[in-house]
């Protein structure tokens, strides 16, 4: 089978945005025309996701400031140990949030300066797929789909959080705003023409200089 150069795509969107499904979707895709993929998400499933999502659910809390550094700590070890070897092999990455996440977010109540800084070392997603739906829908979604609503699902919380999300579209390269309210396979398709249209163009490169990881 051949084997594809290394590709880092990451989803983007508030809470309710339809991301999960739309990651599961292009995965998919992307194996059956043979595709070596990898999906993952943010926070992740190892230690420090678990102190993550346990002050994401009220299980505890903790100032903003500790949440972001254990946000980055997170996405470190997920670079390390998932992320670049991934890529390295060929992989294409799927991304279920990545430190967009973080500068949307936190930078309702913190300086989104002060959180780049402390992504800074990271490298950038190839692709960010960006699903716009309105944090009205995205609450009504949550509220069908799940019991109870966690730390950043409000209202007036989610306006800023998008207000954040558009300032990072302009500033970043290859963010693609996606319409998310439409039905499930027309957002797939939306997102399907980027990514072949991306392929089309990239086929040939090795995945972008990835900073100090690929350092021997």
């Amino acid at each position: 089978m051949e084997r594809y150069p290394g590709l880092f795509v990451v989803f983007e969107g508030l809470d309710g945005s339809g991301s999960t499904t739309q990651v599961k979707l292009l995965s998919g895709y992307l194996k059956e025309r043979g595709y070596l993929v990898l999906e993952t998400k943010e926070p992740t499933n190892n230690l420090i996701g678990g102190l993550i999502r346990g002050q994401l659910t009220h299980e505890w809390k903790t100032g903003q400031e500790c949440l972001q550094l254990l946000f980055a700590a997170d996405r470190a070890h997920h670079l390390e140990k998932e992320i670049i070897p991934a890529i390295k092999k060929g992989y294409i990455v799927i991304s279920d949030r990545y430190m967009f996440s973080s500068m949307a977010f936190g930078g309702i109540d913190l300086d989104m300066e002060w959180i780049k800084k402390i992504n800074e070392r990271f490298i950038l997603p190839d692709i960010t797929f960006l699903l716009r739906v309105s944090p009205q829908v995205c609450l009504e979604r949550i509220g069908k789909n799940r019991f109870g609503f966690q730390l950043f699902e409000e209202k007036e919380k989610l306006e800023k959080t998008w207000m954040n999300y558009q300032k990072i579209k302009k500033e970043f390269p290859n963010v693609f705003e996606i319409d998310g309210e439409q039905e499930i396979e027309r957002v797939h398709g939306d997102i399907v023409n980027v990514m072949d249209e991306f392929l089309k163009k990239d086929k040939k490169r090795i995945s972008k200089t990835l900073s100090w990881y690929f350092e021997d």
